[in-house]
């Protein structure tokens, strides 16, 4: 009995402690902030940027945590910017109720949440079946059927040709679209911050903590009780829907919808955003999204006809060398930095260490280190045999 309470203090722990905020999540968001001052003349760019951290963050919360692979996001986040840039079109000067207008842009959010989410919970026991290769085809094929049937329906998409005359209301009935991008800067930010605490709240719950045995075990989570299927549907439901909220936004900030919405690159762009930014840590996404937009811009400049070879030369040295992706090598340093013997361990520990944690680019930094180990144990049994031939 004891044991058991003792368990469940540390999982209450867990939970407790998983919630907390630090400071680099302050100095995170205050930073995001700030660019509107800093930066006021690339603030349309910023906003694609948030937006591509949002869909990168809904593939993390079911790859990261739930353990799904999935290729098939674009298709929720199609569904969501056709939804609300139907919205948009169809809704102007009409209204719900007699207060709210049919086009107001969160109404249209959260009609683009729930189509996705639908369509996403339909899709959902699909990918329950089969190993990681079995759902990468099955997400893979649901997304691009529907791709095919956006494109097939001319009447309601607008086909090859996109979707016109999407004009959304005023936000909260006070600020319009403008050419700058201010307001859809500030109403991409704060709907992004709305949605990432969602799902922090999420993560760091028992749900959450469900996703992760899950991810490591299925077998164990399913002998000890835990309903497998349903929290993988709901997980999976629930990240369609990020997707539709994102897919959502950015038909409304560009006031325009396309087939280019709902085209495979987009699961493509989102899954490489979280392999550069890292899997599992919540923020991977958004750092992912800003470290893919500035490669993608810097390389383009330099070469603009081979800039996508060398970003896969980038994303093969990453997967190689660098698991877990930016925030997985900063956490990776600041662990080492903080371990209180790292100073005195010497290089032979210090590589030890290294090994444990299975960091390919730590080893190679450390090359070095490993020889010379190697090499002074070499001199001192030289050394010793030297003298115990000389005793004899």
């Amino acid at each position: 009995m004891t044991d058991f309470t003792d368990d469940r203090l540390r999982a209450r722990e867990s939970v407790i402690s998983g919630s907390r905020w630090y400071w680099p999540e302050f100095l995170f968001w205050i930073a995001a902030a700030s660019l509107f001052f800093l930066v006021p003349t690339k603030l349309t760019l910023l906003s694609e940027i948030f937006i591509l951290g949002l869909m990168a963050l809904s593939i993390d919360l079911v790859l990261g945590f739930a353990g799904i692979v999935t290729l098939g996001q674009a298709a929720f986040f199609g569904l969501g910017a056709y939804s609300a840039a139907l919205m948009a079109k169809h809704g102007y000067g009409a209204f719900l109720f007699g207060i709210i207008p049919v086009n107001d842009p969160l109404l249209g959010l959260v009609v683009a949440a729930i189509v996705a989410g639908i369509v996403g919970f339909a899709t959902s026991f699909l990918v329950l079946r089969g190993s990681d290769l079995t759902r990468l085809m099955v997400t893979l094929g649901v997304g691009l059927i529907i791709e095919e049937l956006a494109n097939k329906m001319k009447s309601v998409t607008g086909g090859s040709d996109g979707l016109q005359g999407v004009m959304p209301a005023p936000v909260l009935g006070k600020w319009d679209f403008d050419l700058y991008g201010q307001v859809a800067f500030c109403y991409t930010l704060a709907v992004l911050f709305v949605m990432f605490m969602l799902v922090r709240r999420l993560v760091h719950s028992p749900f959450g903590l469900s996703l992760k045995a899950i991810k490591q075990n299925p077998l164990r989570a399913r002998t000890i009780g835990m309903p497998v299927n349903a929290r993988l549907v709901a997980v999976y439901t629930i990240a369609a829907m990020i997707a539709g909220v994102a897919g959502g936004l950015l038909s409304q900030t560009t006031q325009f919808g396309s087939l280019d919405m709902v085209a495979f690159h987009r699961s493509a762009d989102a899954l490489l955003i979280l392999i550069f930014g890292g899997a599992g840590y919540l923020y991977g996404g958004l750092v992912g999204a800003v470290a893919f937009r500035v490669m993608q811009d810097f390389l383009g400049n330099i070469t603009p006809q081979y800039w996508q070879f060398w970003l896969g030369v980038i994303l093969l040295i990453l997967v190689l060398f660098v698991r877990g992706g930016i925030l997985g090598l900063l956490r990776n340093g600041r662990e080492f930095l903080s371990h209180p013997g790292a100073a005195k361990a010497g290089a032979g520990a210090v590589l030890r260490a290294l090994i444990e944690r299975r960091s390919p680019l730590a080893l190679i930094f450390f090359k070095g280190a490993a020889k010379k180990v190697i090499s002074d144990k070499r001199s001192e049994r030289d050394g010793e045999s030297g003298k115990g031939a000389g005793g004899v």
